[in-house]
């Protein structure tokens, strides 16, 4: 439950993540820029969801059509083995 000075009772409240690419004014997310991209590809090869890895839809959409450019070109595994 949320006091009147916005403390919840059992502890903190989490703040909202903020767009890595809004923040560093990146208007186009390459697909070979594979350092990136592998911090939003886990070690299993799926796309990080929007909610964990905190971007916003517009950027979120670049990054998955990026990412999966990047594996069609074989810069990133599709999955592992």
């Amino acid at each position: 439950m949320a006091t009147a000075r916005g403390r919840r009772k059992g502890g903190f409240i989490r703040r909202r993540r903020v767009c890595r690419f809004c923040a560093e004014k990146i208007d186009y997310i390459d697909y070979k820029d594979v350092k990136l991209l592998s911090a939003f590809v886990p070690e299993r090869g799926k796309i990080i969801p929007r909610r964990i890895s905190g971007t916003c839809a517009t950027h979120q959409r670049m990054l998955a059509t990026a990412v999966k450019r990047a594996r069609n070109a074989a810069f990133l595994p599709y999955t592992t083995d």
